[in-house]
């Protein structure tokens, strides 16, 4: 078996021991459900996206976060991406993520997908139109895409207010610890795969909060606040063009901003709100 996997395999025991969801900031009164996600294993990309292919699904309070704005802001990668891509200074940041977990259920109701069912989320930074509007707490961030595999659980999230649509996502390891991972929607296939190693950074300490709001083009208006404590994160042995994108979807022409990760282990709760 491969070190990395058997250290991940002792590891997870341990990781069920402890109880994260302790951990986990109180979320504002006031949530319409309730989302939990626990024993999460996902692969996780960043990407510089094209924010022309996805204008009309920013809602008019919202501005896409850019490339130029944190590298002048001394963020060292976007500096960085700038000095290979200088013609990308207008393009977005965003991150896309294979997931599948131990838990996921809104008000209690689970989704039936495959063995190797995975959900899979792509979402942008985004800041406020009008730099003087308080968006709340935690970082916004717009929901470009929400898939999961499972069609009536689709329809049952949008009646609790999330944002969500159908795609055929799959996450399984290898016995050589390799994780594969793929998603086939309308207009887009991606492929992946990652071999976590090197050392294990995050852990209980390691603890956030966002702001998520759906597309313009959705028929979901709530938006959705999320807490989570515990992440883990492990590096990929594979750089980025591990992952394969085909098709005419707005990811299939994004570039990566960095190599993929392994993340795992958090809880996070989360649930809807009415928009101010």
């Amino acid at each position: 078996m491969n070190r990395h996997f058997l250290f991940l395999a002792l590891l997870s025991p341990a990781l069920l021991a402890l109880d994260l969801s302790t951990s986990v900031q109180a979320l504002p009164a006031g949530a319409q459900t309730e989302w939990i996600v626990a024993g999460p294993e996902e692969l996780v990309l960043y990407l510089a996206f094209d924010t022309a292919t996805v204008q009309e699904r920013l809602p008019s309070h919202l501005r896409f976060t850019t490339i130029a704005e944190l590298a002048s802001g001394d963020v060292v990668w976007a500096r960085d991406f700038l000095g290979r891509h200088p013609t990308k200074r207008l393009w977005g940041v965003s991150f896309l993520e294979l997931v599948r977990a131990r838990t996921f259920t809104i008000d209690g109701r689970a989704p039936s997908w495959p063995a190797d069912g995975a959900f899979a989320l792509w979402f942008a930074r985004v800041a406020p139109s009008d730099p003087s509007t308080d968006l709340g707490p935690g970082r916004p961030l717009l929901a470009l895409d929400f898939w999961l595999p499972d069609h009536a659980y689709v329809s049952y999230m949008s009646r609790k207010g999330y944002y969500a649509s159908y795609g055929a996502g799959r996450l399984s390891p290898s016995p050589r610890g390799q994780w594969s991972g793929s998603l086939v929607v309308d207009g887009l296939t991606i492929s992946a795969e990652c071999t976590p190693a090197g050392p294990v950074t995050g852990g209980p300490g390691s603890a956030g909060m966002q702001t998520i709001f759906p597309p313009a083009s959705s028929a979901v208006t709530d938006l959705v606040r999320i807490a989570f404590a515990g992440h883990r994160e492990q590096a990929c042995e594979e750089t980025a063009p591990s992952w394969i994108f085909r098709g005419s979807h707005p990811l299939a022409s994004a570039v990566a901003l960095e190599s993929p990760t392994f993340q795992f282990g958090y809880h996070l709760r989360g649930g809807t709100y009415r928009h101010p």
